[in-house]
């Protein structure tokens, strides 16, 4: 389809920037996801946590 543009001005545009903005920032997104599962899983975290947890519950 032609729009009457020309080659040059067709890549001096910003058209489709927003989605690979977009793209970046959901592939960190899921990145950081995937380390924060690899952090939690792990014994001494989980540990920690449940200890948060039984010690907010029995203060009540």
């Amino acid at each position: 389809m032609y729009t009457g543009k020309t080659f040059r001005t067709r890549l001096a545009g910003d058209d489709g920037s927003a989605t690979a903005e977009y793209a970046i920032a959901t592939m960190a997104a899921v990145g950081f996801a995937g380390l924060l599962v690899v952090v939690l899983r792990s014994d001494e975290v989980r540990g920690l946590l449940l200890t948060i947890i039984r010690n907010a519950l029995s203060l009540g």
